[in-house]
């Protein structure tokens, strides 16, 4: 069955690794079919904004985007163009996966297996209410927690671990000293769990949790966590498995998805052709998921394990000579 989907090829290293992704998919003859559009500086030079009317439309319309990595400009426009997607299509899931892989520059090359699940739209990550006082010397902050964002976010996790066999979900919070914002969201998911009694459920503070991924990965599924918590977590997580390059990501709501790599726009290797697509093909297979192409996306997976495992035409940052388009077509072979 044909499925549009939006393509935003980015700023930087982004039309690099999305021609990558995209060569990788054509091969797979899945039958996608795809509607480019603009979005970051790009756009700014085109048509005079960050995000045209006709990138948002293409959104709401297509449902599903695959995306590069945008820049921001600094001093003008959105604090930041994936925080302004986000509110605009409500995007309140941020699913980011962490899996180990072979012949990467990892300290864990196998055993790292889970899953975070960051909401997405509210608490200190968003930046409401920011202030600075007249002489300068005082900063304030608002952090808005609500028991509707924490419960589908909750939701959302337990259901994400039901549907593909996780056992265990857990709840990272700082309720013992942010009793309100982290308070809440802690009771709220203590309320969603029990409709989950088949889904192990495991409370832990922020810091001892940052502390347990560096030492035990292994012992976690999925994590489910507030906006900023599950900011810091997932980049530590990425950490873990060889870095962002291997990072990909989805920010999804009820009316659309976007999937993208969480990297940068990477401007000082722009044009080199080095630049390592995995993450967005990562994210191409979360979106096969998303689209119930369930097979073609473990195709993909394993298409992409077994070219890492031949050390074929890897790039630089994975210990290789070989460029993006290379790497790509390796992957490709092997499908």
């Amino acid at each position: 069955m044909t499925h549009t989907i939006t393509v935003i090829r980015g700023d930087g290293i982004g039309p690099e690794i999305m021609d990558a992704t995209l060569h990788v998919l054509d091969a797979m003859q899945l039958g996608l079919s795809y509607e480019f559009v603009d979005a970051g500086l790009v756009a700014l030079e085109k048509h005079g904004e960050l995000l045209p009317a006709a990138t948002l439309e293409s959104i709401r319309r297509n449902r599903i985007a695959l995306k590069s990595p945008l820049t921001t400009p600094v001093g003008e426009g959105f604090s930041s163009i994936n925080v302004e997607l986000r509110k605009r299509f409500d995007l309140y899931a941020n699913v980011r996966p962490a899996q180990s892989f072979p012949n990467t520059r990892s300290r864990f090359p196998s055993g790292v297996d889970l899953i975070t699940v960051r909401e997405n739209t509210e608490g200190a990550y968003i930046g409401e209410g920011q202030t600075l006082s007249e002489d300068g010397e005082t900063a304030t902050l608002t952090q808005k927690v609500t028991r509707r964002g924490s419960e589908r976010i909750v939701r959302y996790a337990f259901d994400l671990a039901r549907r593909i066999g996780r056992k265990k979900v857990t709840v990272v919070h700082k309720a013992n000293i942010l009793k309100s914002t982290s308070g809440l969201f802690l009771r709220t998911a203590r309320e969603v769990a029990q409709a989950y009694p088949d889904i192990q459920v495991e409370e832990m503070i922020v810091d001892a949790c940052c502390m347990k991924l560096v030492m035990q990965p292994e012992k976690f599924d999925v994590i489910v966590t507030t906006n900023l918590f599950g900011d810091i977590i997932s980049d530590l997580c990425a950490g873990l498995v060889g870095g962002l390059g291997l990072a990909p990501g989805v920010n999804i709501g009820t009316e659309a998805a976007i999937f993208e790599a969480v990297h940068g726009s990477a401007p000082d290797i722009a044009g080199k052709g080095i630049a390592n697509p995995c993450a967005l093909l990562l994210a191409a297979g979360q979106m096969l998921d998303h689209l119930g192409q369930v097979e073609q996306a473990a195709r993909l997976r394993r298409a992409i394990v077994a070219t890492l495992e031949a050390r074929d035409s890897l790039t630089p940052d994975l210990g290789g000579e070989g460029t993006t388009l290379a790497f790509a077509k390796a992957i490709a072979s092997r499908l």
